[in-house]
């Protein structure tokens, strides 16, 4: 399995222009992380819903892109398929290489994920392959981004959740973003967009309430 290689595009994980957006609400996403609490990868899930990040990018992650101390998390790679093999590639663009801040939702599953990650390794002993990597198989290996999706699929349901994407928690964590006020050049760089057109194209499904919102602040500015 080649962990090699450079490649534009995590392209088993991304949407096409054509493809219904489907976020989940706010009561959908708490059913969710409530669902999942004691799955192995409860912290991928965290960090896919609450900092968008793209299924090779958590994928890619390596515990050196975590600062616990500061509380920033680096995207510098993502792991997808090249040539029918896993590897190791740059950021889809300059913009997807980025640092951000984590929640404490996020912080406080990675360092529960840290813990369970040192028990894994234990047990693996002698088996245990070590790429440092953060959302690992239980022997150290990098996961296949589709065994990945489909065990999402598989949590959604028994969860009672509707049908929805492992890519959905990215479109997720920008409309929820965006429908609190935070500012879209914000979200465009939390995740790691080329250009604040697409980020206000790709989430036309918010400017109704960010329109409404805007309306109420203008009548408290203006004493109506």
């Amino acid at each position: 399995m080649s962990l090699d290689g450079a490649s534009s595009g995590d392209q088993l994980g991304g949407v096409g222009r054509a493809e219904k957006i489907q976020p989940l609400t706010v009561e959908e996403s708490k059913q969710l992380l409530s669902a999942v609490a004691d799955d192995r990868l409860f912290a991928f899930y965290a960090v896919a819903l609450a900092m968008g990040l793209r299924r090779g990018e958590a994928l890619g992650l390596r515990w050196d892109d975590i600062d616990f101390d500061t509380g920033v998390l680096h995207v510098r790679r993502a792991l997808q398929y090249v040539d029918k093999q896993l590897a190791f590639v740059d950021p889809k663009t300059t913009r997807s290489r980025r640092s951000i801040p984590m929640p404490d939702v996020c912080i406080r599953a990675l360092t529960a994920h840290r813990s369970r990650q040192a028990e894994e390794r234990l047990a693996a002993g002698p088996r245990w392959t070590d790429h440092n990597l953060v959302f690992p198989s239980v022997i150290g290996t990098p996961l296949d981004p589709r065994n990945v999706s489909r065990r999402f699929i598989e949590l959604c349901k028994v969860a009672g959740l509707r049908h929805i994407r492992l890519h959905d928690l990215r479109h997720t964590c920008a409309t929820l973003l965006l429908a609190q006020g935070v500012a879209p050049r914000v979200v465009m760089e939390t995740l790691g967009h080329s250009g604040i057109s697409l980020t206000m194209n790709t989430y036309t499904h918010v400017l109704p309430v960010l329109q409404r919102d805007a309306a109420a602040k203008m009548d408290d500015v203006l004493g109506a």
